[in-house]
């Protein structure tokens, strides 16, 4: 399945665009619009960047918490430091593995937050920051020759971008 996302800077401009696929005969339940008073980015499935972050981090905690609390163990046993000596010799061990797994659930989401939210994403955060600014999208999805005959059409309305992707 493809895809084609055309950024069209009015509301007026994307119904003309949406009223020319229309009347050149594209199927219009492949045609949608995004934009304020449209289909919003949640529901027509862009990724949002937050969640992905989310996802990430949780992904990251699942190994990092407990790798950290076996390292913080292992630190504390190889160093010998007695940090924490009121707790007792087991306690000051597994006072240093708590630490450790602390310290990797900081890492998963300072790391993997960060990584979702930068790389998970791909080019749906553009498209929602255009539409924030008050933009319009006109999204066609079908075969090759459907977005290709849809940007052939959507050329003469200039658009800011126009992006065709292939679903994988």
């Amino acid at each position: 399945m493809n895809y084609l996302i055309a950024v069209l800077p009015d509301r007026m401009q994307a119904e003309a665009a949406y009223c020319a696929l229309e009347k050149e005969g594209l199927p219009m339940k492949q045609v949608s619009i995004l934009g304020r008073g449209y289909k919003t980015a949640d529901e027509f499935g862009l990724i949002d960047p937050n969640q992905q972050a989310k996802k990430q981090a949780k992904l990251m905690a699942i190994w990092l918490i407990p790798f950290g609390f076996v390292a913080g163990v292992t630190f504390s046993l190889m160093t010998e430091l007695k940090t924490f000596a009121w707790a007792g010799e087991i306690g000051d061990h597994l006072i240093g593995g708590v630490l450790g797994a602390i310290a990797g659930g900081m890492g998963s989401v300072f790391v993997g937050g960060a990584g979702g939210m930068a790389f998970g994403s791909g080019d749906a955060l553009p498209y929602r920051n255009r539409l924030n600014a008050g933009k319009f999208l006109i999204a066609v999805k079908g075969t090759d020759d459907l977005t290709g005959k849809a940007a052939n059409i959507l050329q003469q309305f200039e658009p800011e971008n126009i992006q065709g992707y292939t679903e994988t």
